[in-house]
């Protein structure tokens, strides 16, 4: 299979990653008109799409470890096990937080559920798999839940300050305020499930029956493609906002519609395997997995980026609200550049 063979490589990977898992949601407002319940079919298909190509070219070439399909074969069933209950955790949460990004936009959806799920992703990671200084890791992650409430709080001014804005104040204020409520709620919990399916990854690339990165992450990718058929009909029969749908409209798509959905769910599964192999390059030239996760959560940032400066999500906001937002991607940068240099200081 092929990994990186330097350092400076693996960083880059999670650095793609980080591009990746923070771009990949564009799709959801290029398509805008086409419901994320079924927009999301295509998404877990294009993920499943991704992996099989990846495994059965780069993970099957070069000379580090065992080829893509010889790895399938000889890994244990519980490795097995644990890598489609990656892919089924992270599907649930996925689900929820592109649920939130519907109702409150990338800018809200981002920074609240995938920076939450940087923070409990990294403490985990890092019991699992202890690499890095701990004092720099948790300094970083620190900031990073600072800008997190910043963020829920620019929100909250931001939504209340539009809704008064409406022609029945009273109306709007309920409205906003339920916005609010809905909007958060989804998003802190897709961040916490979000936060837990790295490490159950990182335990089926254990042992001698362990799976290496390409092989995990077909695996996980099966696991993503098979839970949407379950989690995606609850919510497709109890959505989050607007009608009920059913199966059948998934076919009513444009071309344009679908394959918007399998690019998105391609450009985030790239980002996926690059963190699972930057994670499993020899071990003197790994980031290491908490590592690896925290630099490709920097994906609140590139997301939040789409969101606040490309779509406008916070366009007419008061004056305050452009403070905190400022002030979000000052913690969450800082938060994420302490947290790259981890390694670079770790205990001897």
């Amino acid at each position: 299979m092929v990994v990186p063979h330097s350092y400076l490589v693996a960083l880059l990977m999670t650095m793609l990653t980080m591009t990746c898992w923070g771009s990949w949601a564009n799709v959801v407002k290029l398509v805008k008109n086409w419901r994320f319940e079924l927009l999301y079919y295509d998404y877990a298909l294009g993920i499943l799409l991704t992996s099989v190509v990846a495994g059965l070219t780069l993970g099957s070439m070069g000379s580090y470890g065992r080829p893509f399909l010889d790895d399938l074969a000889s890994a244990d069933a519980r490795n097995i096990a644990f890598g489609l209950l990656g892919g089924v955790v992270y599907n649930i949460s996925n689900i929820l937080v592109v649920g939130a990004m519907a109702i409150a936009g990338l800018g809200v959806a981002f920074p609240i559920g995938v920076g939450l799920a940087l923070v409990v992703g990294v403490i985990w990671n890092y019991c699992v798999n202890p690499q890095g200084n701990p004092m720099l890791l948790f300094t970083g992650v620190a900031m990073v839940v600072a800008a997190i409430v910043i963020d829920g709080v620019a929100y909250r001014v931001h939504t209340l300050s539009k809704a008064r804005g409406g022609p029945e104040t009273v109306s709007g204020n309920i409205q906003g305020k339920d916005k609010i409520r809905k909007g958060i709620l989804l998003s802190v919990i897709g961040g916490l499930l979000m936060g837990m399916f790295f490490p159950l990854v990182e335990i089926g690339k254990k042992g001698p029956g362990g799976l290496g990165p390409y092989a995990i992450g077909f695996v996980f990718s099966v696991g993503v493609f098979l839970s949407t058929f379950v989690f995606n009909a609850y919510f497709m029969r109890k959505p989050v906002q607007g009608e009920p749908l059913r199966f059948s409209d998934y076919f009513r798509g444009t071309f344009k519609e679908h394959f918007w959905g399998i690019f998105g769910g391609g450009v985030w599964a790239v980002g996926t395997l690059s963190s699972f192999v930057a994670a499993s390059a020899p071990r003197e030239l790994q980031v290491g997995p908490a590592i690896s996760y925290a630099l490709g959560q920097g994906s609140t940032m590139v997301g939040a980026f789409w969101g606040v400066v490309v779509w406008k999500e916070f366009a007419g906001g008061l004056t305050i609200v452009k403070r905190l937002l400022v002030l979000m991607f000052i913690l969450f940068v800082s938060g994420l550049s302490i947290v790259s240099i981890a390694p670079l200081y770790a205990a001897r």
